[in-house]
């Protein structure tokens, strides 16, 4: 393709061409290509580079800027990815052939995100350099255990001394219809080990053995009476799930040595990580457990503002729809960004995301990208 007939291409050129290559998580090589071809012909410097090893990584990740010749003005960034979870099987037609059927474009990533990637290439496309700076975070570990993606990025950013003023994350925001909901912040999550050990023996003889399920049971009856809080203003009660239960014990004569179960925190910025892991940590040691947590990420809000005020604008100018701010729904990579600038996001509708046959609307790929450029505009120079 040409520079002029790249110029020239719509979100849904951009779209196929990233959903033609596979790229199931940790994502690196062709699709990372193919996007920094969409990119150079617009002027952006982009910086590519794998970091991790098995089973995390390797992960590639890209960033991308471009900056006026003078004084670089404000900074705009997008952050996405371009990772995707693996298809399954079932589809209609090859998950990683792009393929148009009515109104609707098909193919893995076309909503989770590499149709909202494209939409903002499209819509950067013809914003004069002279603007102010835009850059694109995109990393090949979102799906996956985010360890060797945007934190390395931010890592990267730090040390060429580019943070942005303000960030947009394309993810999957829209439910009914593209521009319905916007998300300023996520709630953290935390997963949880809690492990009792016993003694093994024979179950004729429980005095010579120390059967640890029963003290398991009561740690979690116990973690079940805790309340956390009942929401804020922004968030939603936080809540404690039991997601296992495992003894490994496959003889019906034996006491088990050793049981263990996991627990799910998803929490509200009333708590972080760290705290939780404190309180169940003295409620299952009170009772002779013992606990390992790993923080996947802490909750994070942008309070309504500059930048959500622009992003609402624009879906208004565009859709006629008045977005809903909200702070539903799972992590995504925004609970990193949110540490060195306001964050927000944005994208579209999410019905399809991970399911078999994932297709976007041609249409809102088109109307997505004259939000995005609107935002932009908005942000960089005051006017959308």
């Amino acid at each position: 393709m040409t520079d002029t007939a790249l110029l020239a291409a719509s979100p849904l050129d951009f779209a196929s061409r990233l959903i033609a290559c596979e790229s199931v998580t940790p994502a690196t090589g062709s699709v990372f290509a193919c996007l920094e071809a969409m990119l150079e012909p617009l002027g952006f410097a982009v910086t590519r580079f794998v970091c991790g090893e098995a089973p995390d990584g390797p992960v590639e990740n890209l960033h991308a800027i471009r900056r006026p010749a003078g004084d670089p003005g404000r900074h705009f960034a997008f952050a996405g990815h371009l990772d995707v979870v693996p298809p399954g099987l079932g589809w209609a037609s090859d998950p990683f052939e792009p393929q148009v059927r009515g109104d609707l474009l098909h193919g893995r990533g076309a909503v989770d995100m590499k149709g909202s990637i494209a939409s903002f290439v499209a819509a950067v496309a013809d914003i004069p350099r002279e603007a102010g700076t835009i850059s694109l975070i995109i990393t090949g570990d979102e799906e996956g255990p985010a360890i060797y993606g945007t934190r390395a990025l931010i890592d990267l950013m730090q040390a060429q001394g580019h943070v942005p003023d303000l960030c947009l994350v394309g993810e999957p925001t829209s439910v009914a219809r593209l521009g319905d909901m916007v998300k300023i912040g996520r709630r953290g999550s935390v997963n949880m080990w809690i492990r009792v050990a016993g003694q093994q023996g024979h179950v004729a003889y429980p005095h010579l053995a120390d059967n640890p399920i029963p003290k398991l049971v009561a740690i979690l009856s116990e973690i079940e009476r805790i309340t956390l809080d009942t929401g804020t203003d922004w968030f939603q009660p936080s809540n404690i799930e039991i997601t296992d239960l495992a003894v490994g014990n496959p003889a019906h004569n034996v006491i088990p040595a050793a049981a263990e179960a996991r627990i799910s925190i998803r929490f509200n910025d009333l708590h972080s990580g760290a705290s939780l892991t404190e309180l169940i940590s003295s409620v299952a040691e009170a009772m002779g457990g013992t606990v390992e947590a790993k923080i996947s990420g802490e909750a994070f809000l942008t309070p309504p503002g500059e930048l959500s005020a622009m992003i609402v604008d624009a879906i208004r100018a565009e859709t006629g729809l008045e977005a809903e701010l909200s702070t539903t729904g799972g992590t995504s990579d925004a609970r990193f960004l949110s540490r060195i600038c306001p964050v927000v996001e944005f994208g579209l509708c999410n019905a399809t995301m991970h399911k078999l046959d994932e297709a976007v609307a041609i249409a809102d790929l088109d109307a997505l990208a004259r939000i995005y450029r609107r935002v932009v505009l908005g942000a960089l120079v005051g006017t959308s």
